[in-house]
């Protein structure tokens, strides 16, 4: 089923939440087609370009030698960094780092990384890829590439994927090191072209409910829900829980097609409107493949743009059941123009609107832009994060949808039923560890001492069964959180435990078998998750 069949030919950004307790960053905002538009700016209307003659002034007269191009850069930056948050400048060095993530692959060695303590180890090799190829495994420290030392406290993520990154076709050396061999070993790798994947699983979560996760709305995301649909349909599928948790966004096409699987023919999708771009509607099909079947949909704070559009157009049309907490709040509309020197501006030309007619963008001021990007915050600070009732919209951008409900715009997608952070002093110990990373870190360490045996699980349902964190192990995650300058009281110790376990459980999944591994063990102690299989395990309402 690939029939891109759509009409929005604009860009969606993604707009990269700050998600409080976890701290995810903010980011850089991705185009909605994987064709850039290129196009050179006008200088204006026929009056003089100042800023060119500024900085030809500058060039000839200032007291030091300056970078024209760097003060050109500087320049387009700090214009539209002045517009609203989400314009933006990509300079040529930075443009394919951007852009790659939505469109589908990029060019290196195929392996999945971190930094762990100044060295480059690898988590897994993609499958089928180049690294896997020539032998690589999950575990390995990459210590030189190219005849260069690279470890050490200037190590960076960036560094690393500059130096294993390249053209298809192109070789690069490296040197790993290996538990147990003696002597650093030596492969030459031969970049491809990897595959990036915006689906991060997709499973029976019983006889009837199936559970898939997108973490971006990417140029192969429709054809990857398509198959997974596909796949769970065989399986008896005939519920969903479409998760968008954390999802910044990315394509509006593809917001718009994954939408258009849930609706009937000729309900509205989403339309987008700016001054000088006029009303552009994109309406279902009608050749979706769940129009009928019952889906939850969740979402949290860290759920943006495409994401929002997608739980707007079924919240809308009176379609599933929104589960979880609002979503971030981002409702403009930039598109891509490419530059003759490689960078590239993103500019807001419009925004977009649900199918009642609301704009979920939230305010923001043209003074500054440090609240917009902080406000996730703000809502922990004020309790929503914890407490529905402390969530206020604005009465005049009230909206009501064809079955009754009552909607709002102006601020995100408030959920159907609002699930709160569990934040209660008696999960703090287990908060603590998680947010700080210590759980992730004991079991990525308890996964490199005991790779070997760890193999024998080949799948998830041999792993679900034949692993679990001992009591001794959790002991000793216990002492390694008091070195850490944690001081937990026994009750928090105990209150936590099994807690703690699953979540150890669920990293050392992922570290042998992807995500895949991960989250039907995660699930498990899921609030929002387990609030979806119960509404959707009830009878049709």
């Amino acid at each position: 089923m690939n029939n891109q069949r759509h009409r929005l030919i604009i860009y969606l950004p993604i707009a990269f939440s700050l998600v409080l307790i976890i701290g995810i960053i903010l980011g850089s905002l991705l185009s909605g087609d994987s064709k850039v538009k290129s196009k050179l700016l006008p200088v204006g209307h026929g009056s003089i370009n100042r800023v060119d003659n500024i900085i030809d002034y500058i060039e000839r007269d200032y007291v030091d030698t300056v970078d024209r191009s760097q003060l050109e850069s500087d320049a387009i930056k700090e214009m539209l960094d002045k517009l609203d948050p989400h314009s933006s400048y990509i300079s040529a060095k930075d443009f394919h780092e951007i852009n790659d993530p939505l469109l589908g692959s990029f060019e290196g060695i195929g392996i999945s990384f971190r930094i762990e303590k100044d060295t480059i180890t690898v988590i897994n090799t993609i499958p089928g890829g180049p690294s896997e190829k020539v032998g690589l495994m999950g575990g390995d420290r990459i210590v030189e590439v190219n005849d260069t030392l690279l470890v050490g406290k200037e190590l960076t993520n960036n560094l690393a994927i500059k130096k294993l990154k390249g053209p298809k076709g192109t070789e690069v050396d490296i040197s790993i090191y290996r538990r147990g061999v003696p002597k650093l070993m030596d492969f030459t790798i031969i970049r491809d072209v990897i595959p990036t994947y915006s689906l991060d699983v997709a499973y029976m979560v019983d006889d009837e409910i199936a559970y898939v996760k997108l973490n971006k709305f990417s140029a192969t995301t429709y054809d990857e829900f398509v198959d997974a649909m596909e796949d769970l349909s065989e399986k008896g599928m005939k519920k969903m829980i479409l998760d968008l948790r954390g999802n910044p966004g990315g394509f509006l096409n593809a917001a718009i097609d994954i939408a258009d699987e849930f609706l009937n023919d000729g309900e509205l999708i989403v339309y987008t409107e700016g001054k000088n771009r006029p009303k552009n509607y994109a309406f279902a099909d009608g050749k979706g493949i769940f129009k009928t079947q019952r889906v939850v949909v969740l979402i949290d704070e860290g759920s943006a743009s495409a994401s929002e559009i997608v739980a707007g157009a079924l919240q809308d049309n009176d379609r599933g059941t929104i589960i979880g907490r609002r979503s971030f709040g981002k409702g403009l509309v930039q598109e891509q123009m490419s530059l003759p020197d490689g960078s590239a501006i993103r500019l807001t030309v419009s925004k977009y609107y649900t199918p009642t007619g609301r704009c979920i963008q939230k305010p923001y001021s043209k003074d500054s832009f440090d609240d917009y990007y902080s406000e996730s915050f703000h809502r922990y600070q004020n309790g929503e994060m914890q407490n529905a009732d402390s969530i206020h919209f604005n009465d005049s951008l009230k909206y009501e949808t064809p079955g009754g409900k009552i909607v709002y715009g102006g601020g995100g997608i408030m959920p159907d039923i609002y699930v709160p952070l569990i934040t209660d002093s008696l999960n703090l110990y287990y908060n603590v560890l998680a947010n700080r990373g210590l759980v992730f870190q004991y079991a990525f360490d308890y996964t490199d001492k005991n790779r070997t045996s760890l193999q024998k699980f080949k799948n998830y349902k041999t792993f679900d069964k034949g692993f679990e964190m001992k009591d001794s192990e959790y002991e000793q995650l216990v002492e390694f959180s008091k070195e850490k300058g944690i001081e937990p009281t026994n009750e928090n110790i105990e209150y936590s435990k099994e807690k703690i376990k699953t979540l150890f459980k669920a990293f050392i999944g992922r570290n042998i078998l992807d995500d895949e591994g991960f989250y039907p063990v995660y699930h498990k102690i899921d609030t929002t998750f387990k609030r979806a299989v119960y509404e959707l395990s009830q009878e049709s309402r």
